[in-house]
């Protein structure tokens, strides 16, 4: 942790363009001195903290615009130093200037996420929940927002602390127990806590592990492609799952020749939605092209929609795509069952839904068909308020490195090999799980994840 005394940072906080509001932000000991060079209004140094005040900023007797101002005074502050946010017009040529105006006052233009930074180097969050600070940003749905909140209130820290204080009264006690032996069995006393304790702590962490498929769907949304032959109603059925005209519709086969990706809320899940050409044999070269690269999309999708024609007969076409998405986790969907059936149930598997995207009808029963897909076991409809999903990648092999480490404390023990030579694989895990919340993260590994934050966090 860097314990130097920090300049001032000034970045925009909001995002570029026209709007109602921008907020330009300073974080430092200097802010209210530099602040108060340019800004016309109540005394700053007389201003109580966490208030709003009323004033302009002004360069040189010019006017640059009408702004409230936010006051919070250090240590109270998301840096713990002191913060004062512009609200100004939202107009970019005004934003910016307010921006220059403070840089040419003694400000420096804030690296990426270095408030965010500086919040973690402070103190006033750890560095698990700094990144959630990034996963609420770019939350897709209600359920990955609330994760991230749970994430950023410390659900995962203080797991993961307790774990490593645990570990540490282990190592503790297995040194007493080492230099201080009182009875002649006193390895056989020491290897079966250890083993007692080791067995525990793998099993909180694989506990932990087990979320993670649910944690990363959260965060990152499933990759789901919409694949089907010419004219099935792909776009339809993403239009309807978008809740907009965002493909184009029309009777004509082949209308889709490229891949048309967007995000959907289903269930509070985020589907990554691929709208992909009808496969089909063509010689039109565009189209081809695009076949090809709905193939590849079908291999790599983590879900499948298969959408196939209810009000026409199975085609040679239709069969090959069963065939290729047999190994993919698949939803088999019969469209136009508003229209007369002629399509042969017999030739398909029994787990379809019917649905018909034109007149939206049945749609909800994919959102339970995703639920048991993904979340079978209970299922993120029915899950507990106080979970905790490890979502992060990072997180996600620290994890498993930890639990690899324990392992071979256990296996150590099995083999009979002394408890202090194993004390160097728990100790190896103690760290690793150090580096979740940045108590044992290198300072590279810091810059590093904070360069992938936005300007003004």
């Amino acid at each position: 942790m860097l314990t130097q005394e920090f300049d001032t940072i000034a970045a925009i906080s909001t995002p570029l363009g026209e709007g109602a509001i921008a907020i330009v932000r300073l974080s430092g000991t200097d802010a209210l001195k530099i602040v108060g060079k340019v800004f016309k209004g109540k005394e700053l140094s007389t201003m109580e903290s966490h208030t709003i005040n009323y004033g302009h900023i002004v360069e040189n007797d010019t006017l640059i615009d009408e702004v409230m101002l936010s006051l919070m005074r250090a240590p109270r502050t998301f840096t713990r130093e002191d913060i004062i946010e512009i609200n100004t017009h939202g107009g970019i040529a005004v934003t910016q200037e307010i921006l220059q105006v403070l840089l040419r006052n003694g400000a420096r233009l804030a690296e990426p996420g270095e408030f965010t930074k500086r919040a973690f180097l402070n103190g006033r969050i750890d560095l698990a929940q700094a990144e959630s600070v990034m996963d609420l940003i770019r939350a897709k749905t209600d359920k990955a927002a609330n994760n991230a909140v749970k994430q950023l209130d410390g659900s995962l820290s203080d797991l993961i602390n307790t774990i490593r204080q645990e570990i540490l009264e282990t190592l503790a006690q297995v040194e007493v127990n080492i230099d201080y032996p009182e009875y002649d069995d006193v390895e056989e006393v020491t290897s079966n806590m250890v083993l007692e304790k080791t067995k525990h702590f793998e099993n909180l962490l694989e506990n932990l592990l087990a979320t993670a498929s649910r944690g990363k769907i959260l965060r990152e949304g499933l990759k789901t492609a919409i694949i089907g032959r010419p004219n099935v109603g792909k776009s339809s059925l993403l239009n309807q799952l978008l809740r907009e005209e965002k493909a184009i519709v029309t009777d004509i086969a082949g209308t889709t020749r490229d891949i048309i990706e967007e995000y959907a809320n289903i269930a509070g899940v985020p589907l990554h939605l691929i709208d992909t050409a009808g496969i089909r044999e063509t010689e039109d070269v565009v189209e081809k092209i695009g076949v090809e690269r709905s193939k590849q999309t079908l291999q790599e999708a983590d879900l499948v929609l298969l959408v196939l024609d209810a009000s026409s007969p199975l085609t040679n076409e239709d069969k090959e795509l069963i065939e290729m998405s047999n190994n993919s986790n698949r939803i088999i969907i019969l469209n136009k069952t508003d229209l007369p059936q002629q399509i042969d149930i017999a030739g398909i598997p029994s787990d379809y839904i019917r649905v018909s995207a034109l007149k939206n009808q049945n749609l909800d029963q994919l959102e339970t068909q995703i639920n048991t897909l993904f979340f079978s076991e209970s299922g993120l409809v029915q899950e507990e308020k106080d979970a905790t999903y490890l979502s992060n990648t990072r997180h996600i092999i620290l994890v498993e490195q930890a639990l690899q480490a324990l392992k071979e404390v256990n296996q150590g023990l099995s083999l009979g090999q002394p408890v202090d030579l194993l004390q160097v694989d728990m100790t190896r895990c103690w760290q690793i799980l150090g580096e979740i919340t940045g108590d044992a993260a290198p300072d590279e590994l810091i810059t590093q994840l904070f360069s992938q934050f936005c300007l003004g966090k």
